[in-house]
C-alpha cells in the first residue's frame, strides 16, 4: 500500500506535515510506504534534522504550491507541477492508492472530481467529520461543506456514504441515520428537510430513525446526521470552537477534549473513486499522522468499493 502526502499543504507546511509523516511512519506496518509529495530538499532537510532516514519514504518532488486563497479550479489547471496536482495525477494513475492534504480544500474537492472522478451514480461527493458522544463513541456529520445547497435526492446519498463510513471505517453496525432539522416532527423544517424525509423514510438504503435537533447532535440518538453543507459546516465550526474555548478557560473535560480535531486528522470526501481525505489548514504534526492513518484505514476497509457496489 502507497498513502499519498501533501507535504506542502497547511499554514505550518513543510514542518508540521513532515513531523506528521515521521510519526504516521513509526505506526504503519513494513508494507505500508509513505510517498510525501513536494519540495524533496526542504523535506530531507527536516528529516535530517529530526535524525530520520529519508529512506523511510518515497519522494515525488514538485515545485509549484497552491496557495490557501487560490481559486481551487484555475489553481489545479495552472499548477500541474503543484502537490495537490501530482498527488491527484499519481492517484488517478494507480502509484498511490489514497491521497491526503491539509492544504486549499476547494482545490482538493476539484482535484478528486477531475482526476479520479465520482462514483458512477453518486450525484455530489460529500465531505464528513467526527462527532463526539457524550456517553463514548463518535457519529458522523455530513455534508460539512463541499455542497452549501442541495437537492432531496442528494441528502438521501448522504446517508448511503454515511452510513457506509460509519459500518466500514468505524465499526457501527447498522447505523442509524438521521436527517438534520429544527424539529423532530416529520412535517418540521425548510422545503428541502419536508421533500427530503419521505424519501428516507421509503427508503430501504439505510436504517433512518427520523428527524433531529441540534440538541441531538452529541447523543445517543443517531449515529449518522445528514445535512446540507451549509448548515454541516456552521455546525463543525462551531463545534470545533468548544475545544479553544476549554483551553482559553483553562476548564479540563474529556468529553470537550474530543472536540480536538487533532485527534480524527481530517475530512475524508465519500463518492470519488479513490480515498482522499482533507486535512484542518492549522494541521499540526498530530492532525498529520491521523490524516495518513485514517487514509490507511479507508484502504484497508475497502470502503470505496462498497460505496461503488451500493450505487451499481
Amino acid at each position: 500500500m502507497k498513502i499519498g502526502l501533501d507535504i506542502m499543504g497547511g499554514d505550518f507546511a513543510p514542518k508540521a506535515t513532515v513531523l506528521g509523516a515521521i510519526e504516521a511512519y513509526k505506526a504503519l506496518s513494513a508494507d505500508q510506504k509513505l510517498v510525501l509529495i513536494g519540495d524533496k530538499d526542504l523535506t530531507v532537510t527536516i528529516l535530517q534534522e529530526n535524525n530520520v532516514s529519508p529512506d523511510h519514504f518515497e519522494f515525488v518532488h514538485t515545485t509549484e504550491v497552491i496557495g490557501m486563497g487560490e481559486h481551487p479550479t484555475k489553481a489545479i489547471v495552472q499548477k500541474p507541477d503543484s502537490s495537490i496536482a501530482v498527488g491527484f495525477q499519481l492517484l488517478k494513475e494507480g502509484q498511490i492508492q489514497a491521497f491526503s492534504s491539509a492544504g486549499n480544500t476547494g482545490a482538493m474537492l476539484v482535484g478528486a472530481m477531475f482526476s479520479v472522478k465520482t462514483i458512477p451514480g453518486v450525484i455530489r461527493p460529500a465531505m464528513t467529520t467526527i462527532v463526539p458522544k457524550l456517553k463514548g463513541g463518535l457519529g458522523i456529520l455530513l455534508d460539512v461543506g463541499a455542497n452549501a445547497d442541495c437537492k432531496p435526492d442528494v441528502l438521501v446519498q448522504f446517508g448511503v456514504l454515511g452510513s457506509l463510513l460509519a459500518q466500514s471505517v468505524y465499526d457501527i453496525d447498522n447505523p442509524r441515520v438521521a436527517l438534520m432539522n429544527i424539529g423532530e416532527e416529520e412535517e418540521k423544517g425548510n422545503i428541502l428537510c419536508q421533500a427530503t424525509y419521505p424519501l428516507m423514510k421509503e427508503t430501504s438504503l439505510f436504517n433512518f430513525v427520523g428527524n433531529v435537533e441540534g440538541r441531538d447532535l452529541f447523543s445517543e440518538n443517531a449515529d449518522v446526521y445528514v445535512c446540507d453543507g451549509f448548515t454541516g459546516n456552521v455546525i463543525l465550526k462551531l463545534a470545533e470552537s468548544f475545544y479553544v474555548i476549554t483551553l482559553k478557560k483553562q476548564l479540563k473535560d474529556e468529553f470537550f477534549d474530543r472536540f480536538n480535531y487533532e485527534q480524527y486528522g481530517g475530512s475524508p470526501i465519500l463518492g470519488v473513486n479513490a480515498p482522499v481525505i482533507v486535512g484542518h489548514g492549522i494541521s499540526s504534526p498530530e492532525a498529520i499522522k491521523n490524516m495518513v492513518l485514517l487514509s490507511r484505514n479507508m484502504v484497508e476497509s475497502r470502503l470505496v468499493d462498497k460505496i461503488k457496489q451500493a450505487f451499481q
